[in-house]
């Protein structure tokens, strides 16, 4: 959420930043603006009345001491009028913060300077890529043909379990799925993050927390008797670790990394584009989140992006590095990474990582706050990426490392799967 100082202070570069998302926020930040203005006329109202109501009551106490009950009662009409002009000036407050609020809500972030402008993923950026496209026997399929041909993934099981996207992994498929998680969460750990085993489930403050609510709401499967979500991701628990949670400027940097489910009602459209692992209901993902120092986070943010690099060097894997236009970056975000694999089978390049800095976005939703040194109050910043999405990694090892006679197994991955080849 973005803050309100920060929009009345640089009202002309929140307006031009959001631009960059296709949003004509102008009648909005007026709005914000105006309600902000109201706000703080009203509190200021309140906030006299009630010196002013307190201070007849000390009188209207000296008063009755000195037997001059005559001029405490007259005051006391006053203070009566006090009262019911400071219970209006509150309910008039109360409504004033809640539309600022709701109207808050509904703003994304600011994009960075860093951000092209840009309607759709045709304008964001390619600023990397690396490996070798390989070439395929003639007989190559893509991988849901290979699923059923080596029995390691059926969808039509899942479809008939639960519906369609949540597919069943099967022997050397469950294997490698389980391979994959394992040696992420190593490489994760490796490189600083804390493991943490988190909740499937979250609460509605967390929704919000991170921005998910009011978003993404329809996107969300939601327990309504209980009034909880299932996660779309760990960044949902793992950020909302910190809601609410003063830290000594000496904690951070803070990482952890958590392995989840994840589960989103919106599957897409059909085609080819959709099918198999390509896009799912339920999928498995392995996320690493970052809590820094306001001074440090793009740095931080490079060094998220070199940690998926090396994962994907290591998987011997064929990737870009896309950053993320106007039009296609995160709601709650202010600059984005996204790494796309090349599926060889598919002829198409295959998303399997966003990496993300919020700035203070989602601190400031989550009242994430650290003492910096000059001893005051000050949002930190958060960030998270994947690290990595699995269902399109497995799409893109079955793809590229498929041979006449079988799926050869990714040499970093062997000691974790026990097998060499499918």
């Amino acid at each position: 959420m973005l803050q309100v100082p920060f929009i009345r202070d640089h009202k002309e570069k929140v307006i031009e930043g959001l631009k960059k998302r296709n949003l004509d926020a102008v009648q909005m930040i007026d709005e914000v603006i105006a309600l902000d203005e109201n706000r703080r006329r009203l509190q200021t109202e309140l906030d006299n009345t009630l010196a002013e109501s307190n201070s007849l009551s000390k009188e209207i106490g000296t008063l009755y001491k000195s037997g001059q009950a005559d001029k405490a009662n007259a005051l006391k009409e006053r203070t009566g009028e006090l009262k019911e002009t400071s219970k209006t000036l509150g309910d008039d407050l109360n409504s004033t913060v809640e539309a600022l609020s709701q109207l808050l809500y509904k703003l994304p972030n600011v994009p960075h300077e860093s951000v092209p402008a840009g309607s759709t993923e045709d304008d964001n950026e390619e600023v990397y890529r690396k490996g070798d496209i390989p070439t395929l026997h003639a007989n190559a399929q893509p991988h849901w043909e290979l699923a059923k041909k080596y029995d390691i993934i059926d969808f039509e099981l899942g479809n008939k379990i639960t519906g369609a996207g949540f597919p069943v992994y099967k022997g050397k498929g469950a294997r490698l799925q389980r391979a994959l998680i394992a040696y992420f969460l190593d490489k994760n750990t490796a490189a600083g993050y804390t493991e943490y085993q988190l909740p499937l489930l979250v609460n509605e403050a967390s929704g919000f927390g991170t921005g998910q609510l009011p978003d993404k709401e329809g996107q969300m499967y939601h327990v309504t008797e209980d009034n909880l979500y299932l996660i779309p991701t760990a960044e949902v628990p793992g950020t909302n670790i910190f809601r609410d949670e003063l830290l000594n400027e000496s904690d951070l940097p803070i990482g952890i990394t958590g392995y989840t489910p994840c589960f989103r009602r919106e599957a897409g459209s059909y085609g080819a584009h959709v099918r198999g692992l390509n896009r799912l209901h339920q999928f498995d993902k392995v996320e690493i989140l970052r809590v820094e120092h306001p001074d440090n986070s793009y740095k931080a943010l490079d060094g998220m992006v070199e940690h998926v690099k090396d994962i994907l060097n290591e998987l011997k894997l064929p990737y870009r590095i896309l950053r993320l236009c106007g039009g296609d970056i995160g709601f709650t975000s202010a600059l984005t990474y996204d790494f796309e694999v090349f599926s060889t089978a598919q002829d198409r390049w295959l998303e399997i990582s966003s990496v993300s800095n919020f700035e203070t976005f989602q601190a400031n939703r989550l009242k994430l706050r650290f003492k910096n040194a000059e001893g005051k109050n000050e949002l930190a910043h958060t960030l998270n990426g994947s690290a990595l999405a699995l269902p399109r990694v497995l799409a893109g090892i079955l793809e590229n490392y498929q041979t006449e006679d079988g799926i050869i197994i990714p040499e970093v991955l062997i000691p974790y799967t026990g097998f060499a080849k499918i």
